[in-house]
C-alpha cells in the first residue's frame, strides 16, 4: 500500500489559495461558491447564470454588528424575469451554502454567461508525399475506426509540418 508524501499537495489546492485572496479583495466571492454555483442555482439557473460579485456592507450595523451583502448575478436575457422570482429562495440557498446570512438581496445584471464552443476546424487532406507516408504507417491497422482515429491524428500532425 502507498501513502501520500506530506509534502505533496494538489494543484487545485494550490490555485484555489492563489486564487480566492484575489477573488475575495475584488469580488467578495470565493472558487467554493463558483464551484458550487450549479449546486446552489439549480437545474433551473445554473446554466443560465454566474455568480459576479458580492458587495459587502461597510462598517456593519450601527452596533458594529455584521451587515449581509449584495449579490451581482449575470444573467442572460429572458431568464432574468424568472431569476427575479426566484430571488428568496436562491437567497435562502446562498446563505445556507455559506452557514450565515451572508446575503440579503441579489441585483441581477443581463449579460451573455455562456461560452461559446469553439469547433476546431478539419485540416485539409494531405497530399502527395506527406499522404502515401501516412498510408505506408497505417498498412498494418486492421481495425476501421482506429485506422479512421490514427488518419486523422496524422493529418493534422504531418499537415502542421508544412507551415
Amino acid at each position: 500500500m502507498s501513502y501520500p508524501r506530506k509534502d505533496v499537495k494538489q494543484i487545485s489546492e494550490l490555485a484555489n489559495g492563489l486564487i480566492d485572496p484575489v477573488l475575495a479583495r475584488r469580488a467578495g466571492i470565493n472558487t467554493a461558491l463558483l464551484g458550487s454555483w450549479s449546486e446552489i442555482a439549480g437545474e433551473d439557473f445554473a446554466d443560465c447564470t454566474r455568480p459576479e460579485k458580492i458587495a459587502w456592507a461597510r462598517g456593519g450595523g450601527d452596533d458594529g454588528s455584521f451587515r449581509p451583502g449584495v449579490l451581482t448575478i449575470a444573467c442572460e436575457g429572458a431568464r432574468a424575469l424568472f431569476l427575479t422570482h426566484a430571488q428568496g429562495e436562491l437567497i435562502q440557498r446562498i446563505n445556507s451554502f455559506f452557514g450565515f446570512s451572508a446575503v440579503h438581496q441579489i441585483r441581477i445584471v443581463q449579460k451573455p454567461v455562456s461560452q461559446a464552443i469553439r469547433r476546431s476546424r478539419t485540416p485539409p487532406p494531405l497530399k502527395g508525399e506527406a499522404a502515401r507516408k501516412l498510408e505506408g504507417m497505417m498498412e498494418g491497422i486492421e481495425g476501421d475506426k482506429l485506422r479512421q482515429a490514427i488518419q486523422r491524428l496524422g493529418t493534422a500532425v504531418m499537415g502542421k509540418r508544412g507551415r
